[in-house]
């Protein structure tokens, strides 16, 4: 009798699914990408996209191959609170790049550099998601200015530390960078934001 069912083997579903997000991520940026563009693309129904991957979110994490869905950090930063927030912020995003699993994120800046596209991806994914998420749980004004200016500086103490490599940045260790870079965060997170908007 024959055998009925998926065959054996692996099936490349996932793969051309991962493929199909990440050209559309680029192409259209987080926000306006959809389950149902990506999967038309790779040629699956919608619900095989979210079987092998759930949400949107979780999708953009397993195409951009990041070393862990940044949101399950945010209640460890949150639960002290808002003192010493960007402090911690600092220590905890360095540490995620230090660490062996984010070394690959030095080559995923260089292309956010490179490509306006791919920048575009990543600034509403992190500024919005990320950051957005946590400056709105912080219950502050102006939620999307301040997690803007939080989103430059961590991407641009990214970019002096791991593509640049300009001292003592380069070689600080993750507390040393708190100290240094936090304080302005913290600005970001409670000072008045004066001037034109």
């Amino acid at each position: 009798m024959a055998r009925t069912g998926r065959r054996p083997g692996r099936s490349g579903t996932r793969g051309k699914i991962l493929a199909a997000a990440r050209l559309h991520f680029a192409r259209s940026g987080y926000d306006h990408a959809t389950i149902r563009a990506i999967a038309r693309s790779a040629r699956v129904d919608p619900k095989l996209v979210q079987h092998f991957h759930g949400s949107k979110h979780d999708l953009f994490v397993a195409a951009m191959g990041l070393p862990i869905d940044p949101t399950r950090l945010l209640p460890a930063l949150l639960a002290p609170g808002i003192d010493g927030l960007g402090e911690r912020l600092v220590r905890t995003f360095v540490g995620v790049w230090d660490s062996p699993e984010g070394r690959h994120l030095v080559g995923l800046l260089r292309s956010l550099v490179g490509g306006p596209d791919a920048a575009a991806m990543m600034r509403e994914f992190f500024a919005h998601e990320i950051v957005g998420t946590l400056v709105a749980s912080v219950g502050i004004d102006e939620p999307r200015r301040r997690a803007g200016l939080v989103a430059s500086q961590l991407f641009g103490l990214a970019l002096v530390r791991y593509v640049l490599r300009i001292e003592p940045i380069a070689s600080a260790g993750p507390d040393a960078l708190g100290a240094w870079v936090g304080p302005t965060l913290q600005r970001y997170f409670t000072a008045r934001l004066d001037g034109e908007r």
